[in-house]
């Protein structure tokens, strides 16, 4: 075996997605040799997933020509050799496009490969005594065992050109009895599970994934976030992504005590629980935020402006973000005054229209409406860009309106006229009644999330489509 000592540390990209071949550093001397075999931050730094292992395996191999594979198991290997040399052979197993895809390659101890959950593996030792180790970010387990997808060695489809012909290798009477490529059934994605699936935001998602298979909806029946039973009684480790569309928005209620405890509850114990989680098994947590948070003093609001609630729903809503900025894989998306399908300020004010009604709405109070099939498209759109974690404002855009400049968009758009709304200042409108305190600014600074390419269309254009619909 001849290894090249000192070459730099290199990620070559491969036909199959998600899998790096990486040359590594290896020093030798008159003893022997040395090599960094994993290095999370070097590796992280090349672009490998920051995988998390835990599991340290090593396959130790007699004689040349002994082959083992094709298997797909539910976890991401990094895969190197320790002494002697392989010629590996990997076989895009997943559901999608790539399904069958195959990539080639001879390793020796200064070469690893990362290999991601669902690629099948295989190898034959090219020489005597060969060990080959891989790292894995999950324990083995027989529900695991269940999840694995085969694909025969001797595939006409992938067509692997082994150097020892397979009649003549060393493998086990499994590795020859398993099917071909046609007869196998693709490993399927991990899944994102949609939590709160029947609010007005649970619902956009819903529209927007219908068809997806990979996308879990669970209302409260199916997946109650203040039972504990919720949590233990389903297997993490087959999710990707959780997006939490669950939220108290009760906002004068919550200034009781009865609503305040309710609105705790809700917004942060529950959250707690779905971070706490999101940390154990390395899941990206999506959490939708509130203009709530600020006071409203600020005449833009940036992703980075300190929290300054005035009221319970609003001090819940920071709250929450805080526990959710602690797990590593997080998109706050913060918005205002959200529009979807249920009962709101834009279908109140149509049916007033309708009926003749001329209304007092508050004129001091400034924002844009969030409609929510574009707060379900941000949110798709951020964990398909590959957008950097962290917390993004999501509004429509457009001007920044007051409720009554709204009022009186949607009594025009209703055929009544703008005149029959009349503006009064949040004080006058609140006079005598039991309210929170209300931000009189929620203007939202786009800039953040136009910069990953996602911009909503403009306040008025939804509008005006969803009075039409």
């Amino acid at each position: 075996m001849t290894i090249e000592f000192s070459k730099p540390l290199v990620a070559h990209e491969t036909p199959i997605p998600g899998v790096v071949l990486y040359d590594l550093p290896v020093h030798g001397d008159n003893r022997g040799w040395f090599k960094e075999n994993w290095q999370r931050e070097k590796m992280v730094a090349l672009g490998l997933p920051d995988f998390r292992p835990v599991q340290n395996n090593i396959s130790f191999n007699e004689k040349a020509g002994t082959t083992r594979g094709i298997h797909a198991e539910p976890w991401d290997k990094f895969i190197s050799v320790a002494t002697g040399r392989i010629f590996g052979a990997w076989v895009d197993l997943r559901e999608g496009p790539s399904f069958g895809a195959v990539f080639t390659a001879e390793l020796d101890p200064s070469q690893a490969i990362f290999i991601p959950r669902g690629v099948g593996n295989a190898f034959q030792t090219l020489e005597d005594n060969t060990a080959y180790t891989y790292l894995v970010n999950d324990h083995w387990s027989a529900d695991a065992q269940s999840q694995y997808t085969f694909l025969n060695l001797a595939d006409e489809t992938a067509a692997i050109s082994w150097p020892v012909p397979l009649e003549q290798a060393e493998l086990s009477d499994k590795d020859k009895a398993h099917p071909r490529l046609a007869d196998v059934t693709p490993m399927p994605s991990k899944k994102v599970l949609v939590v709160g699936a029947n609010g007005q935001l649970g619902k956009a998602l819903r529209e927007l994934y219908d068809g997806d298979t990979s996308v879990e909806f669970a209302a409260r029946d199916d997946f109650d976030l203040s039972k504990e039973e919720s949590f233990t009684g389903r297997n993490w480790k087959n999710y990707s992504t959780i997006i939490n569309a669950a939220a108290y928005t009760a906002v004068d209620t919550a200034e009781t005590p009865e609503g305040r405890k309710a609105a705790w509850d809700a917004n942060v114990a529950a959250v707690a629980r779905l971070a706490k989680t999101a940390v154990e098994y390395d899941l990206t947590l999506v959490h939708v935020s509130s203009d709530y948070v600020f006071d409203g003093t600020a005449g833009t609001h940036g992703e980075d402006e300190a929290f300054t609630p005035l009221g319970v729903y609003g001090q819940t809503k920071a709250a929450g973000d805080a526990v959710v900025s602690v797990v590593p894989r997080h998109y706050i998306v913060r918005t205002s005054w959200v529009i979807g399908e249920g009962n709101n300020f834009v279908r109140t004010m149509a049916s007033l229209a309708d009926r003749g009604i001329k209304p007092s709405v508050v004129n001091d109070q400034i924002g844009r409406l969030s409609f929510t099939e574009d707060i379900a498209a941000g949110i798709k759109h951020l964990l398909e860009s590959g957008a950097a974690y962290g917390v993004y404002n999501l509004s429509n855009d457009g001007e920044a309106q007051s409720w009554a400049d709204i009022a009186g968009d949607v009594y025009k758009l209703c055929g009544a006229s703008r005149e029959d709304v009349t503006g009064v200042s949040t004080e006058e409108y609140f006079a005598g009644k039991e309210a929170a305190p209300r931000p009189l600014n929620s203007f939202l600074d786009l800039g953040k999330i136009k910069g990953t390419g996602f911009t909503p269309a403009s306040s008025s254009d939804r509008l005006a489509a969803y009075l039409r619909g």
